[in-house]
């Protein structure tokens, strides 16, 4: 663990310097919940109030979601401009520097989580969670970020290009959107229905709201455990697989 703490720091620092990144990862969420609560919220719930305690949690998704797709861009950059070729070098494990972006992606997106929620609150949400169930949602949201940060940095390190990494996950940030995130899955055509109920987004964010709600959350807290776990380890897998067969570029 002490090899990784040093390539955690380092990418911290990096994304408290890139302000506009920085910025953007929290901004665009809180611009979206202010969007959906206040242009769609009175014809999704007919009142805004009523679909703010609603929308809050899958906007805690969608802000997981950008902040870990930052990660496949900053480990595309270390990829393909030489830095990850100066690690091979040093008598450091091979997934340490990989690991030090996931850890990074985790501390920055609880902040933003945090400041989601803090705004949202000062629209007039008020969640009725307990102490236990605030630590529910810290653990329920670290490990939806770990196993999204898994997948772009297995993204970073495939890409041949930061543009390229950029582009390439695009397409699961539209995932929460064909979940139960936004709108009740019962509202969807009928052909939707099955894939929003049977994704990985659904049980996350209904996991979240029961947390925020302070109820429990039933079985979808078990089945958001095993995709997170799942996809965590098809992330991880896929980034040493795409690690190994890159040639060193020095």
């Amino acid at each position: 663990m002490n090899a990784v703490l040093p390539f955690t720091r380092r990418a911290v620092l990096h994304a408290v310097r890139d302000v506009e990144t920085l910025i953007e990862s929290v901004l665009l969420p809180v611009v979206l919940m202010l969007m959906f609560v206040y242009v769609f919220g009175g014809a999704l719930a007919g009142r805004s109030e009523a679909y703010l305690d609603f929308v809050v949690p899958a906007v805690v998704l969608v802000c997981a979601g950008f902040g870990a797709a930052t990660t496949a861009v900053s480990v595309a950059r270390d990829m393909n401009e030489g830095m990850m070729d100066r690690f091979r070098t040093m008598d450091v494990p091979r997934w340490a520097p990989m690991l030090g972006h996931v850890l990074s992606s985790v501390l920055r997106n609880l902040v933003a989580t945090a400041v989601v929620i803090a705004v949202a609150m000062l629209l007039g949400y008020r969640p009725g969670a307990g102490p236990l169930d605030w630590l529910g949602l810290l653990a329920a949201v670290t490990m939806w970020v770990l196993a999204i940060t898994s997948v772009f940095a297995a993204i970073g390190v495939a890409a041949r290009s930061v543009e390229a990494a950029s582009g390439y996950g695009f397409a699961l940030l539209f995932l929460p959107y064909a979940s139960s995130a936004f709108v009740p899955i019962e509202t969807m055509p009928t052909w939707l229905q099955g894939f929003a109920r049977h994704q990985p987004m659904t049980p996350v964010v209904d996991t979240m709201r029961a947390f925020l709600g302070g109820e429990s959350p039933g079985s979808s807290a078990g089945v958001m455990t095993v995709w997170c776990a799942a996809i965590t380890l098809l992330g991880l897998a896929g980034a040493g697989w795409a690690f190994a067969r890159r040639q060193p570029r020095i």
